[in-house]
């Protein structure tokens, strides 16, 4: 059985940083992510094996290890490629200084799980007859699965059907998530071997951009259309907001770009959902949608008087 090459599922080379495997994962898990293609099983099949990949490169311990069983796996090959790939059979010869580190069963196990594809091949060649003993509880795998979800769904709160091995989970995210959120989900991930605890399941959340609404952490910001007669006179203007509207008063005199404060009116606090952010409304100046003859007439008449005033005061 060949080593599987992680860096090459996720697109990357072994010395990429963090952020260039994470980057990476996040692009493939999005394209073949079962929700995007329901009922292709190649899909469903590469998105395991994506998960699997990062699952593997993205824990600097286990990044570790696999480098470790990587280089013992390449050497085996320089020297020969020898088909039981026995560790005594494929050490490197006297005469070349080459540093090998081993790698026990206990790591293997701690690495892969008990259920590992990798289980028949590394542990015929490290195992050595097996391990003594019952073998210890070994912790099931966790998962990152990315989320996308609307602004509206961030601020009500909404649910997501995901994929996990052989199941589906209903996973609730709670009111108030943003970008960057992960949402645990304890003993949902993959199941452990020999009675060890299943892993967790963490939902990575993305909120996709709005096409009214501007968010700064619980705070969001909007601009509202005023036309420049209540601009003027001052008025009431309504402001959209995502539990519904609220109507906003407006002082005479008010200039293009002012800003209003609505408070209690932005996004739900995570950690407390009965608390929220403020709205900051910014003013946008419009022309009435329809101006007859004689409005027009008005307006003519008020530019000509401030006109005259103004050279008035020049003079």
């Amino acid at each position: 059985m060949e080593l599987k090459d992680y860096y090459a599922v996720l697109g990357v080379k072994p010395d990429d940083d963090d952020q260039t495997i994470k980057q990476a994962y996040r692009t493939l898990a999005r394209q073949y992510h079962p929700d995007v293609n329901p009922g292709n099983n190649a899909a469903e099949e590469r998105f395991k094996e994506i998960n699997e990949a990062y699952e593997a490169l993205n824990d600097p311990k286990k990044r570790q290890h696999y480098e470790a069983l990587r280089q013992q796996y390449q050497q085996w090959q320089q020297y020969g490629g020898r088909r039981d790939f026995n560790r005594q059979d494929w050490q490197a010869p006297p005469n070349d200084r080459v540093y090998t580190r081993s790698v026990s069963p206990e790591d293997l196990e701690d690495f892969f799980g008990t259920n590992s594809i990798f289980s028949d091949f590394f542990g015929s060649s490290f195992a050595q007859g097996g391990r003594r003993g019952s073998p210890r509880p070994v912790h099931g795998r966790d998962h990152d699965v990315p989320v996308e979800i609307t602004l509206e769904e961030a601020f009500t709160g909404t649910t997501r059907s995901i994929q996990i091995d052989d199941r589906r989970i209903e996973a609730r995210i709670p009111p108030g998530v943003s970008t960057g959120s992960r949402v645990r989900l304890a003993g949902q991930g993959s199941s452990g071997s020999a009675g060890g605890s299943a892993g967790d399941l963490y939902m990575v959340i993305e909120v996709m951009p709005h096409s009214q609404f501007e968010r700064e952490g619980d705070d969001l910001r909007a601009e509202i259309p005023v036309d420049i007669f209540t601009a003027v006179v001052g008025g009431e203007v309504r402001v959209p907001a995502l539990d519904g509207g609220t109507t906003l008063k407006i002082p005479p005199r008010t200039q293009a770009g002012k800003t209003f404060r609505l408070r209690g009116k932005g996004m739900p606090r995570v950690k407390r959902p009965s608390e929220r952010g403020d709205l900051y409304a910014r003013v946008k100046l419009v022309l009435p949608e329809s101006l007859d003859d004689r409005e027009l007439e008005l307006m003519r008449t008020l530019v000509q008087a401030r006109q005259q005033q103004e050279e008035y005061v020049t003079v």
